[in-house]
């Protein structure tokens, strides 16, 4: 075993995200074992039983991967391998440019576009998986989740996607607390 734990190989039931394949086949929940917390209780929030979930979803992909990868040779574009996988369980209609609705955020007709997967869920998925990589002793500079390649496609789905939809993802600007304004000085 490499220094971070590698993915319980004697799991052999497919194990789908919810969010993502929803399959006849995944399994329990209660039957994998949980991402290493810190935390004691037996109750994990919602988000650690995403994190878990996805995380041997993950474990599943490698493992079914043709030849078998194993973690510690995962990088980057293992990963975008599977988020490319994933798009054939997505829910959101991409126009592409040929189609009349394309920048159209409320098409009035359907169309043949293919669905994919939506960037925030893409960009929310990769969060859990880079902090369940660490969590599971991976080292935070070999992450293969927090890959520049990574961050370039998670970009570029936001882009294609709010280009298909008419919809323009502007970064949000931080407000500024605003300075009580003091009364002009009468020094002449």
């Amino acid at each position: 075993m490499n220094s971070f734990q590698e993915f319980d190989s004697s799991n052999t039931n497919s194990t789908k995200a919810t969010n993502f394949p929803s399959s006849s086949s995944a399994a329990p929940a209660a039957t994998a074992p949980p991402c290493s917390s810190s935390s004691s209780s037996t109750t994990l929030s919602r988000y650690e039983n995403q994190k878990r979930r996805d995380w041997n979803t993950f474990g599943q992909y490698l493992r079914n991967h043709r030849p078998p990868l194993s973690l510690s040779r995962c990088s980057g574009a293992h990963v975008l391998e599977f988020l490319r996988y994933l798009d054939q369980f997505g829910k959101t209609k991409v126009h592409t440019q040929l189609c009349p609705f394309f920048g159209h955020p409320n098409p009035p007709a359907p169309c043949p576009c293919p669905l994919r997967q939506a960037w925030g869920s893409l960009d929310a998925l990769i969060g859990r998986l880079r902090a369940a990589f660490e969590e599971n002793g991976g080292k935070p500079e070999a992450n293969p989740f927090g890959a520049r390649a990574v961050r370039l496609y998670l970009r570029e789905v936001r882009d294609s996607q709010a280009k298909a939809r008419g919809i323009s993802y502007e970064k949000k600007k931080r407000k500024r607390p605003q300075q009580p304004s003091l009364p002009p000085s009468n020094n002449a």
